[in-house]
């Protein structure tokens, strides 16, 4: 069963420290298991409200940040994962493109439009 990695802050976690409940009820539709990805250290974590998380969080404090394919690389390594093992969705364009350089199927979430019905689409097809 394929696990789920989940952006942190601008898509699970929103604006004013609030988690989007709508996307919370969709992940918890499926029976897989789900890791929060963040940049953040302990203080941003505080910050932006990435506690108390009802999934796993994983952080390499900015060493480096997700935007760098080593990133994935130390997480994969980190929850004994392979590539085609996991599912990504991201808010960050950047982010999303180095993540398909080492060929994770990322699905880029539009944190404006929060088109949660394209989101479980890409799911549903990909896990």
């Amino acid at each position: 069963m394929k696990t789920i990695l989940v952006d942190a802050f601008n898509t699970f976690v929103c604006e004013n420290n609030w988690i989007n409940l709508e996307m919370q009820e969709l992940l918890d539709s499926f029976k897989n298991r789900k890791i929060i990805l963040t940049n953040a250290n302990e203080e941003e974590k505080v910050k932006f409200g990435i506690v108390n998380m009802y999934y796993e969080v994983f952080s390499l404090k900015h060493n480096p940040n997700k935007t760098d394919p080593i990133y994935y690389k130390k997480m994969l390594e980190k929850f004994d994962l392979k590539i085609e093992d996991i599912v990504y969705f991201e808010h960050n364009l950047e982010t999303v493109k180095s993540v398909k350089s080492i060929w994770i199927n990322t699905f880029l979430y539009d944190k404006e439009k929060k088109d949660l019905k394209s989101l479980e689409n890409f799911l549903i097809e990909n896990i």
